[in-house]
């Protein structure tokens, strides 16, 4: 993605001052310290945070000043790496000192040199500290980004009862340590982008050469370098921005804080994408399977997860049309409900004062305004809200007569239900799609139903993730690879990667195992 040069920008500024207008133009660096570090005050904006520090080089007279910003760089790095070790270590000026200190005094491990005004400005804005040296017309950047930055903690999306504790955080080089400590691949690969046109983000795309797909890296590398925004607050934006269809309700690529759900994929043939200042990262190409997939599901006994598997598909279909089935078996077809219920159904609903589907509805949008203020409010007391305000809405609303007892049961199993989603985008997802199924169901019945369901699954057949269909393994059909869809063979069984990601090296590895597939 072409940008324009900050510096090019800068060259166009206007100085106004008493006298007169006039254009500040910046040339290459002088070997005038003084003006050196005027301009790069100018292109800093002389900020509060910008620390310029002068000094003499031991006992030579030598003047040289180094550039930082505070906050962003590791100041005790600075102090004991840079400016301690060239006050006692430079004892005599030659034609190529700064070489010199380069090579044999400074002790930071990434340093280089530059005489370009636009790289200075940008490493030190990414947290390096530039030195400049009165007559030479070269600065030495050295790597000190640092700063105080967030613990690596449990993940609070995505927990597990068996599984790694580690959670990613906001530092890009901190999550990329996290994958790299678990793959030592040397054909693991981390591409850098940058976006943000004035916030200058990194992001990485990680991949494992030589077991995804070419063809993936290069549809994601295309709209990756399509972006172009002023800042991205999270993941999410780069999401959204390369997603296949933004009309769609469905995530089209996993978000997750997990490192070892990130690693499997990885391993699997998909890529992974790492924002910086995001502890989430995100995965892709993706189906509508892996979104109620959870990684404890390989850290249990297969059977064990094969059951939890089956149970959270069975809880999606509940979230999604346990409401609408209440509302279409009672104004449409109470024949298909057994006489004993229907005769304690029209028991509860004696005094309720609106039809089936705006009882339903209203229930449902209660229950999404509690979990909204639950999740806005402190931790502690949001969980207070939505129990106690859960409690006493449905019994208060009960006794009013605006709702019979089996509505809010019916509302609370769906709430529970779409709680065991693992995946907080696909749950919202299913919540959107609910109140769709509801509508169909006020108007139409069970044929409503039938309908909506028809219509979404035109739309999973339709709809791709990274160019991969939505609705893989189902259709097209890859009958080896529902091993692990909707139950979880054996690890003995997990012998090959799924083939609708086509990976150039299918064997997984259990390669040592006997293969049973």
């Amino acid at each position: 993605m072409a940008r324009a040069s900050l510096f090019q920008r800068l060259k166009t500024r206007k100085q106004t001052t008493k006298s007169s207008e006039k254009k500040v133009i910046f040339s290459s660096l002088s070997p005038n310290l003084d003006e050196n570090l005027q301009n790069m005050k100018r292109i800093l904006g002389e900020s509060s945070d910008l620390i310029v520090r002068e000094l003499l080089i031991g006992n030579l007279n030598q003047r040289a000043a180094i550039i930082y910003l505070s906050g962003i760089t590791d100041e005790r790095r600075i102090n004991n790496n840079i400016l301690q070790m060239i006050q006692s270590n430079v004892k005599s000026f030659e034609n190529n000192l700064l070489d010199d200190i380069e090579k044999e005094v400074i002790s930071v491990t990434d340093t280089h040199q530059s005489d370009d005004l636009d790289d200075i400005s940008f490493s030190i804005l990414n947290g390096n500290t530039a030195f400049f040296m009165d007559g030479i017309e070269r600065v030495l950047l050295m790597g000190t980004a640092g700063g105080k930055e967030r613990a690596i903690e449990q993940p609070d999306s995505e927990t597990l009862i068996r599984g790694p504790r580690e959670g990613f955080v906001e530092s890009i080089q901190t999550n990329l340590a996290l994958i790299r400590r678990n793959i030592k691949d040397p054909n693991l690969r981390f591409k850098e982008f940058e976006i943000g046109e004035r916030s200058k983000q990194k992001l990485v795309l990680c991949y494992i050469e030589g077991i995804t797909n070419e063809s993936i890296i290069t549809e994601v590398n295309r709209r990756l370098d399509t972006i172009d925004i002023d800042y991205a607050s999270d993941s999410a934006t780069v999401e959204q921005w390369i997603e296949d269809s933004f009309l769609s309700p469905f995530p089209q690529l996993l978000d997750t804080e997990r490192p070892d759900r990130v690693i499997f994929e990885l391993m699997q043939g998909r890529i992974a994408i790492v924002v910086d200042g995001s502890p989430f990262a995100l995965i892709g190409p993706i189906s509508i399977a892996d979104t109620v997939h959870s990684m404890e599901d390989y850290n249990q006994r297969w059977l064990t997860s094969s059951l939890l598997r089956l149970l959270r598909f069975l809880t999606v279909i509940i979230s999604l049309i346990l409401p609408a089935l209440y509302i279409a078996l009672v104004s449409y077809h109470p024949g298909m409900i057994p006489i004993t219920l229907t005769y304690s159904i029209a028991a509860t609903r004696e005094g309720v004062a609106f039809p089936t589907a705006v009882e339903a509805i209203l229930m449902a949008v209660t229950f999404e305004i509690l979990h909204e203020a639950g999740v806005r409010l402190p931790k502690i007391i949001g969980q207070t809200i939505g129990i106690v305000g859960g409690l006493v809405i449905g019994e208060s609303a009960v006794s009013a007569g605006i709702v019979s007892p089996i509505m809010v049961v019916v509302t609370a199993l769906t709430a529970i239900s779409s709680f065991s989603i693992p995946i907080y985008s696909a749950t919202a997802s299913f919540r959107i799609l609910r109140f769709a199924f509801m509508i169909a169901a006020s108007f139409l019945g069970l044929y409503g139903i039938a309908l909506a369901y028809i219509m979404v699954n035109i739309h999973f057949v339709n709809l791709k993730s990274i160019g991969m269909p939505y609705s893989v393994p189902f259709s097209p059909v890859f009958f080896k690879d529902l091993k692990d869809v909707v139950i979880r063979a054996p690890i003995t069984n997990l012998t090959r990667r799924p083939r609708y990601l086509k990976p150039f090296d299918n064997q997984s590895k259990n390669t040592n195992l006997k293969k049973r597939n």
